[in-house]
């Protein structure tokens, strides 16, 4: 049975849209543009981020949220699809891309004030379907997964986006899917072939931390990108559960996940250590500073900070837990938190 754990947040958001459905009469999320809201920047947050000095928010039924005075005040942004988001990436100040559930993606080039649907489930299952038909791949469980995936048409999930340059990028999701574009997403190419992922695991993050690429999810799964082959290689790590999140720089990879597990590599994911966080709660976020310390966010609501790359984690003290699921580094003493209850300006001290 193809079902697996996203996450308790996910769930949630999924739980209230169908029961919005219900009551008013279903109506396509995919065709549906996002209710303007003043209450848009309290509800469930999933990513955030900065887009030069401006931090975007994203989250669900698709709402996209804006601040251009360090989180005190929040712009909702004309979005034109009601699914549920779940990560942003800006690689210049203007040029963004969100992506989300019914395999959404979203671009901006105004610096997240008005986006475009450039891709949806639909589109998704058409590019693998044509891309596939020219180029079969020899491997059967491949093809039968990738056939698959076709035939579920809009109910593909997207779960991580990453853009290195405003051309070059890549988003990813459930069950292996992801693809990249070389043309700031006017095509898409799918890279399901070139993922070492027998299981078909979901994605749940893709980063870069020095000068490699990795990406992570369910089972402990940590991929690397391989220049030379063109793809993307498994690493070993001694640990069985579904890892969130990538974050570290250059000599101090981390990966981190379920029930509080962290693990730091200093050679690039050959060999990897845990890190005791003493935190037994999932830990959904990450983010470095501009001084190049390293902070963790957990679902519970409480946040960790490295000044050692890695080696050791310390808890911040907060007035109130914040169940967090993305951080993003606002200066090195504050940082912004997105969640279960919206979104919090943190400082660090």
């Amino acid at each position: 049975m193809k079902c697996r754990m996203i996450t308790a947040a996910f769930l949630a958001a999924t739980l209230i849209v169908s029961i919005a459905h219900a009551e008013a009469g279903f109506r396509d999320v995919l065709d549906t543009p996002a209710l303007m809201t003043p209450l848009a920047s309290k509800t469930l947050f999933t990513g955030i981020t900065t887009a030069g000095k401006r931090l975007v928010s994203v989250g669900q039924r698709g709402h996209i949220v804006y601040s251009d005075d360090r989180g005190r005040n929040w712009v909702q942004a004309a979005v034109p699809v009601s699914s549920d988001l779940t990560a942003v990436c800006f690689p210049t100040p203007t040029q963004g891309w969100a992506v989300g559930h019914d395999g959404v993606v979203l671009h901006t080039t105004d610096s997240g004030a008005g986006w475009v649907k450039q891709l949806d489930g639909r589109s998704l299952a058409e590019l693998m379907k044509r891309y596939y038909s020219e180029h079969p791949v020899a491997d059967a469980r491949l093809a039968e997964e990738i056939d698959w995936l076709i035939s579920k048409g809009a109910d593909q999930s997207l779960l991580t986006v990453l853009f290195e340059n405003e051309t070059t990028g890549f988003i990813a999701g459930i069950f292996n899917l992801i693809f990249r574009t070389g043309d700031g997403g006017k095509s898409w190419e799918p890279w399901l072939h070139k993922m070492e992922n027998p299981k078909s695991l979901h994605f749940y993050s893709i980063k870069p931390v020095g000068q490699d690429l990795y990406a992570c999810g369910e089972q402990a799964m940590v991929l690397k990108y391989d220049g030379k082959t063109d793809r993307f290689r498994a690493l070993k790590i001694e640990y069985n559960g579904t890892l969130f999140g990538i974050t570290g720089k250059a000599g101090a990879l981390i990966v981190h996940g379920m029930r509080g597990n962290v693990f730091r590599s200093t050679d690039g994911g050959a060999n990897w250590r845990k890190i005791e966080t003493g935190m037994p709660l999932t830990i959904s976020g990450s983010t470095v500073t501009g001084d190049g310390r390293i902070i963790l966010a957990s679902q519970g609501g409480y946040l960790l900070v490295s000044a050692d790359d890695g080696v050791s984690f310390c808890p911040v003290m907060l007035e109130q837990p914040f169940p967090t699921e993305a951080v993003v580094s606002l200066d090195n003493q504050t940082v912004v938190l997105a969640g279960l209850f919206g979104i919090r300006v943190q400082g660090l001290e």
